[in-house]
């Protein structure tokens, strides 16, 4: 995969990240390029989820979106 077409991903999936999970900042999101497993635990800090709840809801995204 080109650099172009791989920075075009990472741009749709910030912007749905976002959209999913507002309350994450930028810098947050910003974070999380190339590091898909980290999501949850941001979740857990900003919406004071429980882990295994987190880790779905990451889980699924990351399903949803081909996002590895």
């Amino acid at each position: 995969m080109n650099s172009d077409r791989s920075a075009g991903q990472w741009k749709q999936i910030k912007g749905n990240i976002k959209e999913q999970w507002g309350k994450l900042t930028d810098d947050e999101i910003s974070q999380l390029e190339g590091h898909r497993e980290q999501l949850a635990g941001r979740l857990q800090e900003r919406y004071g989820l429980a882990r295994e709840e987190a880790e779905r809801q990451a889980k699924e995204f990351s399903t949803r979106h081909n996002w590895h």
